[in-house]
């Protein structure tokens, strides 16, 4: 994950853009509130399979950018796994920039 991406993901931190954590997320999908799911490269294989399922059926984006440190510094939290960009313009730049 580059800085361009990370810092884009801080920028839709602070405009309340993103959701972070496996319940919220997974609810986001489910209202249709998420564009885009980022989770990190190190998450537990159980956890990414109920994440890529659920998003599949709702054809939601998953992409997988950066360690769990990586995210979360980006979002001025600790350790975060899975994140939710709640924002059109936000997910289409990180679906961009990811590849």
């Amino acid at each position: 994950m580059d800085k361009k991406a990370l810092s884009l993901l801080g920028l839709a931190n602070r405009a309340r853009k993103i959701t972070t954590g496996e319940e919220l997320v997974l609810k986001a999908v489910r209202n249709g509130k998420a564009k885009l799911v980022l989770i990190s490269e190190d998450i537990s294989e159980k956890t990414e399979k109920t994440i890529r399922n659920k998003c599949e059926y709702y054809n939601v984006v998953v992409k997988k950018a950066g360690t769990r440190e990586m995210i979360g510094g980006a979002i001025g939290k600790d350790t975060r796994a899975i994140v939710a960009i709640l924002d059109k313009g936000f997910a289409n730049k990180l679906a961009e920039l990811l590849g």
